[in-house]
């Protein structure tokens, strides 16, 4: 018999076709992501989940699945799982690094272009008719981007990509990282400085850390207090790692000038957020990844590593590598 996997939405027909190959597929074909309870009835009799980052896959989830065998998401991100008790459980995770990280950068750069040069504003004014002069000298004033001085906060793969682009910009690249990195400072010309003193030095900040209990408000009053009162924000990570009342505070008094945000504390981000009416702020709806060929790609890699792992194979993309070893224990006891 074939191995049971639940699909817990809607997702691209590239993965689908993949998984039934190989499974036989419980497919929720909705777009919405499913309630807990919906969850908990279909996991049942299941080998693997495939989920989204929408989805809390807890110990309850886990536990109403004794045949579960891997968790597969079509994220990099797993703070929607509970890795530790996965782990424990011997049940594998992967996930999927490497795919999104140039998406990713395109849109923190564009986010950063946006916030500078107040594109939003201007297409606001042009559609409300509100644009009364061809040209003034002060009309719309932004700040530049080229040849200012980029902080980077969380030097992974898509830091990285980000202070590749900036290289492009004739920006002085400053990074922050809990791992310092000084083959990539030689390989791309960027400079280790502490998180105080890169936020005070910094013209532009992009944030990309994974959101742990150690990032959790890794920004709020006091960080954004030491940044310039000319200074943007961008964050395409996770929306707590910034304290959003203290960001709120900040654009509206002016401890910093702008901010490019595409993930928050809450999302969707509710309507009523003090974030919607402030001028100086872009929002996007957590689109980082979301391009057709790089979603394409993120979900048949999740399906691949969850076809490898039901085969009795390591995927490249497996999140918990420690659970190699508590299996290992698990067969060994069994004996």
């Amino acid at each position: 018999m074939k191995p049971i996997v639940y699909v817990t939405r809607t997702i691209p027909e590239v993965a689908l076709v993949l998984l039934k190959q190989y499974c036989e597929v419980v497919y929720r074909d909705e777009v919405p992501p499913p309630k807990k309870e919906d969850i908990l009835k279909n996991v049942v009799n299941v080998d693997a989940i495939y989920c989204t980052l929408n989805e809390k896959i807890d110990k309850e989830v886990m536990d109403a699945s004794p045949r579960l065998k891997v968790i597969g998401t079509m994220s990099v991100g797993v703070d929607h799982i509970d890795v530790e008790y996965a782990t424990s459980r011997g049940i594998y995770i992967v996930h999927t690094p490497g795919v999104l990280t140039e998406t990713t950068a395109d849109l923190a750069f564009a986010l950063m272009l946006a916030s500078a040069r107040r594109i939003v504003e201007c297409d606001r004014m042009i559609r409300e008719g509100k644009w009364k002069l061809a040209w003034a000298p002060t009309m719309m004033l932004g700040y530049d981007v080229h040849g200012k001085k980029l902080g980077i906060i969380g030097l992974g793969r898509i830091g990285v990509a980000v202070a590749k682009r900036a290289k492009g910009f004739n920006m002085k690249v400053y990074y922050y990282d809990v791992t310092r990195r000084r083959e990539l400072e030689n390989e791309l010309g960027i400079e280790y400085m502490e998180l105080s003193q890169l936020l005070k030095e910094s013209d532009f900040i992009s944030i990309h850390v994974p959101l742990t209990s150690e990032t959790r408000h890794l920004i709020s009053e006091k960080e954004l207090r030491m940044m310039k009162s000319t200074a943007i924000l961008i964050n395409t990570s996770r929306g707590p790692v910034v304290d959003e009342k203290a960001l709120v505070k900040a654009l509206k008094e002016g401890w910093i000038a702008g901010a490019g945000l595409d993930v928050f504390e809450y999302e969707p981000l509710p309507p009523d957020s003090p974030l919607v009416n402030l001028p100086n702020v872009v929002l996007t709806p957590h689109i980082g990844s979301a391009s057709y060929d790089t979603r394409n790609r993120m979900a048949q890699y999740a399906a691949e590593g969850i076809i490898k792992i039901l085969r009795g194979e390591e995927p490249d993309n497996l999140y918990n590598r420690d659970v190699v070893k508590i299996r290992a224990l698990h067969s060994v006891k069994m004996i």
